[in-house]
């Protein structure tokens, strides 16, 4: 395994010096995955880019969709063919920039007795996908009778199943997506700061001309001036548009989603398997290392952004989801681990419920020249950063009459791949494990280890060979706390279990197991006082408290 390419340090300080004396090309607000791609699309062809984000990067939708890079079938039965050909070949596209982070995953999909998709119809709609996505090879999509659907999952319902079609999609992680992307960005000279929340804009004659920002660690409120400035603020992007008195024409329509997370043994399945709702929905079974997640919903949101939570509703809707297609299974509230929901920033449009609006992206320019984005995918975030940063290119080159390169963001890798294959990547798992077994770690750690982190893994066992705690679970975690506080900016516990290393979703007893030693080790780290300490226990108690529990008497 070659070694892992220089990082670059995520030091707050050293940013915010650095920024106050940079007259910047573009600042990006918004720290989620269209963010980061535009951070390193605008950087990677040369410009001078801050992005900034008002909590952790990746806090908001892009730690909680569905972990999908995938090319929306269901998007087909809308003829939406543009949005499927379109991310279906982006797909192929991002596994190939982080092999290690986008992982291949077969998906079947049952054909069930009075169900939402018929034999006829799946089969000729996989063909179009395949086609549209210019999917090739063992990727192709493949019909299967009912006995080789059954011998796949023998889960499904006997009685009901007719057969599958069985076809090929990626799994991620988005949180960690996200945070590759803005750190290879900063490897071409980008900065970027989180819990920077933008407050107002710097205007001249009538033109925005950069931003003030308070950083929501020290209180200090600073300015930022730059040429042009993009609005990727995800569910939040009305605010600032109406901050900049611009939110005109088309709004944003959030809707809700939810997914429940169950120990893999409580729901087995084999693999990925993407499944009809009696209400007409489709739904996602997805096993994942120890767990199996479920979801989504799709429900119109009103509510605090800032606090969007799973009810008793939403968890009743997805159980009974899963009971029925897996009969044999009989989930009950207490078995759901952890939880997560997010919201979806999609274009309204009247008339058309929530399932209905299309997952297009939007550009919007306003008269003072701040361009906002909103809409749009998981999958597509990188054609969405291509097309916003080329209107800020084409004003550049108008304006000022300087050429601007191309955007490469399809031949980047991101930061933690040296992987030409995903064949690679099971290789260099199988080189951890050999590493880490004499000390009592599984495969599961090696394969958790490398799926996060690629080759920084490296960094992470540097650490931990330096590290004297008797527990090895304790002392590899800690190394993890460690390069994530020095390399990927992380303020809190939070930042790191839920955001750095998905364990309040994916391995929740880690996190109780765990917290006090992590905690111990950011007030050191950071000399916190005890009341910085003391929030940031409220915070997780309560996270943990919120994402798991749904018992009767919280309604």
């Amino acid at each position: 395994m070659k070694e892992p390419v220089p990082f670059t340090n995520l030091n707050r300080q050293s940013h915010t010096r650095e920024m106050a004396k940079t007259h910047f090309d573009l600042v990006v607000i918004g720290g989620g995955i269209t963010g980061g791609g535009i951070a390193l699309d605008a950087a990677s062809r040369g410009l001078k880019v801050l992005l900034l984000e008002k909590g952790d990067f990746a806090s908001g939708t892009s730690s909680k969709s569905t972990k999908l890079i995938h090319g929306g079938l269901r998007y087909l039965k809308q003829f939406d063919f543009w949005l499927v050909k379109e991310v279906g070949s982006e797909r192929a596209i991002v596994h190939k920039l982080a092999p290690h982070l986008v992982l291949p995953e077969k998906m079947l999909l049952p054909l069930i007795e009075g169900g939402s998709y018929g034999k006829w119809l799946t089969s000729v709609g996989l063909k179009v996908y395949d086609i549209l996505a210019q999917v090739s090879g063992d990727d192709k999509r493949k019909m299967l009778e009912k006995k080789e659907a059954m011998a796949l999952e023998p889960l499904l319902p006997k009685k009901k199943v007719q057969g599958a079609g069985y076809y090929a999609e990626y799994r991620t992680d988005d949180a960690r997506l996200t945070i590759e992307n803005i750190k290879t960005s900063l490897q071409h000279g980008a900065k970027a700061l989180n819990y920077a929340e933008v407050t107002d804009f710097i205007y001249k004659n009538e033109k925005v001309q950069g931003v003030v920002y308070k950083d929501l660690l020290s209180g200090k409120s600073h300015k930022i001036k730059a040429n042009h400035v993009i609005n990727a603020a995800g569910p939040w992007v009305d605010e600032l548009r109406s901050l900049n008195q611009s939110k005109k024409g088309k709004r944003l329509h959030l809707t809700k989603g939810v997914h429940l997370v169950f120990p893999h043994e409580k729901l087995p399945v084999k693999q990925s398997v993407y499944f009809d709702v009696p209400d007409g929905r489709m739904i996602f079974a997805i096993p994942r290392g120890k767990i199996t997640y479920v979801g989504t919903t799709d429900t119109n949101y009103n509510s605090d952004k800032d606090k969007v939570e799973t009810d008793l509703a939403d968890a009743i809707y997805l159980i009974a989801a899963v009971n029925n297609m897996f009969p044999d299974i009989e989930l009950g509230m207490d078995d759901i681990e952890s939880s997560w929901a997010g919201l979806r920033p999609l274009i309204h449009e009247e008339g058309k419920s929530a399932s209905e609006l299309s997952r297009k992206d939007e550009i919007f320019t306003s008269d003072t020249g701040l361009i906002s984005i909103a809409g749009g995918k998981l999958t597509g975030y990188r054609k969405m950063a291509e097309r916003v940063v080329n209107r800020i290119v084409r004003k550049i080159e108008e304006e000022e009459g300087i050429k601007v390169k191309e955007c490469t963001t399809d031949s980047i890798p991101l930061c933690g791949s040296n992987f030409k294959k995903y064949k690679h990547v099971k290789k260099y798992i199988d080189e951890v494990y050999a590493r880490i077994k004499p000390d009592g770690f599984s495969k599961y750690d090696a394969w958790y280890l490398v799926t996060n982190y690629g080759v920084q893994t490296e960094s992470i066992l540097d650490y931990y060979k330096k590290r004297k705690e008797e527990d090895i679970a304790e002392r590899l975690l800690l190394s993890e706390l460690q390069f994530g506080v020095a390399f990927e900016m992380v303020q809190s516990p939070l930042d790191f279990f839920m955001r750095r290393t998905g364990r309040l979703y994916f391995d929740i007893h880690s996190v109780r197991k765990y917290m006090e030693a992590v905690i111990s080790e950011l007030q050191e780290l950071f000399s916190a006082d005890d009341k910085t300490v003391s929030a940031w226990r409220k915070s997780l108690l309560y996270e943990l408290e919120t994402h798991s529990n749904f018992s009767l008497e919280k309604v």
